[in-house]
């Protein structure tokens, strides 16, 4: 089902919804079963089984941890055999069945054993060295499938580094652990492939992909989008503001840049090429939103959850940390859009064309009740997996509210399938995180990655926090911000800490660098998807993205150093002080960046106009008195030449 659009006018803003599996069963039951009809419907079954035991066990109690883990990820990987050839493009062949039947033989044996091989653990027999070798095959093959040959290398060089580690140079040197050891720590227990990652992403994290799954199917995505069109198409830039609004909405729902350019951006830059932005523009002010999405709360994307259980603070008091910070970047954003507008005086949208933003909210408006519930419940103690469920549940009900946006039977199937489907790229690679997870616990080379870093930072924050950002987004190049996180998590942020960075402030900072790895090249994930859409080319696209969204580049620095932006430490006067001198000082670092203020700006404005933005910002008093003075100073300048310009105007038209 796709949701109705509230529209008034001539601008289309429905999203287009791909048809499920489930679908595609029900609209051809009547026709000739065949091979290729019940692989089919056999990933279908399993998709909307794999939702139902995750929503059902959030609900009513989940097994025993173990048990539990094991069940998602093995019930995960035989869906991504089904789905995912052994070589990209080709039909399911005589590999992949050889492969799905691997797993069946060895989930038989994990799940039928399961209480025997926890036992067992720091002793394991024959048996589970076999299936646990074949189980860590299972795992990177899964990872190398849907998350490509990188992330199942890195997987593979924890692995070796695991059990030859007496071969690596200097620092990083150990002893080396026997294979019986290593097999037994990934597999028998909780601190390698089960470890932390996946016990996020068996509870918690699927449950909000579910959700997010029955959000967009009843409507929400469309909701989002409507209202932002209808509250910001009319303003200056209004196509790229309402793609920024619309974009960062949605994306907070999918948790997935490249995934939500395609959903938002097949409409939204169509449109800004239409009404006038050239396509490279279109591209790049769509990935930048689609890639923030992951750091807006409430909802943001899977990294999130595993770093409230890494940190050990709440995901919702977690996600009011990160708020501030989030609506910089996407002010940042917003700024820069409008200036661009401004100076390539290009108008918004005529408001007839428009959704009408009142209707929207009147008509759409219990379509935001869901994500309030999730907030209202974790704020008053639920657990968010147990939010998560109330969610969905919630989700389904409102959806009856509207003829319009009302999910039968089918919608529900197709709801499930998504939802689980979604899930699969993220769930292999916290699988492969675990490796890493458990790498790093065995060999302890997380004390000693810190103590290399930090020599060769020389003990200067600042260095150190330039290493520890291109080590984010090298890691997160081709790889899903989660893994990238996971790795930093145990690697990089324990290194700002051990130099008095604030914990969270630390953790946010590989958080920040991993998202936005999706921007940077050479492999732009997002920005490559929003210019497949647009016609741009990939490359100038992605630094183009880079532009626009440069001060999330900046942002992370910012609350390393002065973390109040975390609402980390500081009188609420001093939180005040420092939220209003950053959001000042975007304004500048946008004006900077786009070259206009109340006019084109020269270049030693611009200069004036890039200080005036470090300043603000920067922590202490008089930092503020000087970029306010610069700020200021630039404003009135500006408004007079402004001024002078137009009386001029006037006496040649006189």
């Amino acid at each position: 089902m796709s949701a109705e659009a509230v529209n008034t006018g001539k601008i289309d803003t429905t999203i287009e919804e791909k048809p499920s599996y489930a679908e595609e069963v029900w609209k051809n039951r009547k026709v000739k079963w065949n091979k290729s009809r019940f692989i089919v419907l056999l990933i279908s079954l399993l998709a909307v089984g794999l939702s139902v035991f995750h929503i059902y066990t959030a609900g009513f109690g989940t097994l025993p941890s173990w048990e539990q883990r094991s069940v998602h990820v093995l019930w995960a990987m035989l869906l991504i055999f089904l789905l995912f050839p052994f070589r990209k493009g080709k039909s399911f062949g005589i590999i992949d069945i050889v492969v799905v039947l691997l797993t069946v033989v060895t989930a038989t044996y994990m799940i039928g054993q399961a209480e025997a091989i926890q036992s067992r653990q720091g002793n394991i027999n024959s048996s589970d060295m076999l299936f646990g070798s074949l189980f860590i095959a299972l795992v990177l093959e899964a990872t190398r499938r849907t998350n490509g040959i990188l992330m199942a290398g890195i997987g593979i060089f924890f692995l070796i580094y695991t059990m030859f580690g007496q071969y690596f140079p200097g620092a990083l040197a150990h002893p080396g652990i026997r294979y019986e050891k290593m097999v037994d720590h990934m597999f028998s227990g909780t601190l390698g492939i089960f470890s932390e990652p996946i016990y996020v992403s068996s509870t918690v994290l699927i449950l909000f992909v579910i959700f997010g799954s029955f959000l967009m199917r009843s409507g929400g995505g469309q909701f989002f989008t409507d209202a932002a069109f209808g509250l910001l198409g009319n303003k200056t830039g209004g196509p790229a503001l309402s793609s920024v609004g619309s974009s960062a909405l949605v994306a907070t729902i999918t948790g997935n840049g490249a995934a939500n350019a395609a959903i938002t951006g097949s409409f939204t830059i169509p449109l800004m090429k239409k009404l006038g932005y050239n396509k490279k523009f279109s591209a790049a002010v769509e990935a930048v939103a689609s890639q923030g999405g992951q750091i807006m709360p409430p909802i943001m994307g899977a990294s999130v959850f595993i770093m409230a259980e890494t940190i050990g603070i709440p995901y919702i008091q977690l996600a009011l940390f990160a708020l501030i910070p989030a609506v910089i970047y996407f002010f940042i954003a917003g700024m820069v859009v409008y200036f661009h507008a401004k100076r390539m005086k290009m108008a918004g949208i005529p408001k007839d064309q428009l959704p009408d933003f009142k209707m929207v909210l009147l008509k759409q408006g219990y379509l935001f009740l869901p994500i309030l519930i999730i907030i209202g419940l974790m704020v008053y103690g639920f657990s968010p997996m147990k939010a998560g469920f109330y969610a969905v549940i919630a989700t389904l009900v409102l959806s009856w509210v509207r003829k319009a946006t009302r999910m039968n039977f089918l919608d529900v199937l197709a709801a499930l399938e998504s939802g689980a489907r979604s899930a699969l790229t993220v769930i292999a690679a916290c699988a492969t995180a675990g490796i890493i997870v458990g790498a790093v616990s065995l060999t302890g080379l997380g004390i000693t990655f810190s103590r290399f870093v930090i020599d060769v930072a020389g003990q200067n924050l600042l260095l150190l926090l330039i290493l520890v950002a291109i080590a984010s987004i090298i890691m997160g190049m081709g790889m899903p911000t989660v893994s990238a996180y996971v790795i930093l998590a145990v690697l990089g942020a324990p290194a700002l800490i051990e130099l008095n960075v604030n914990p969270v402030a630390a953790h946010m900072f590989v958080f920040y660098f991993g998202v936005l790895s999706g921007l940077t090249p050479p492999v732009a994930i997002t920005a490559y998807t929003t210019a497949g859409i647009a016609g741009a080319d990939p490359f100038k696209t992605a630094l183009y993205a880079i532009k626009i969204g440069l001060g999330g580049f900046f942002v992370p620095f910012i609350f390393a150093y002065n973390p109040v932006l975390l609402m980390q430490g500081g009188s609420t006067v001093e939180i005040i002080v420092a939220i209003g001198s950053a959001f000042t000082s975007c304004i500048f670092f946008a004006a900077a960046l786009e070259g206009y203020l109340f006019g084109d700006l020269v270049p030693i404005k611009r200069v004036i106009s890039l200080l005036a933005a470090v300043f603000l910002v920067m922590p202490g008093v008089y930092g503020d008195f000087i970029g306010l003075a610069l700020a200021l100073g630039l404003v009135i300048y500006q408004w007079k030449m402004r001024k002078a310009g137009i009386e001029e105007m006037k006496k040649i038209i006189g």
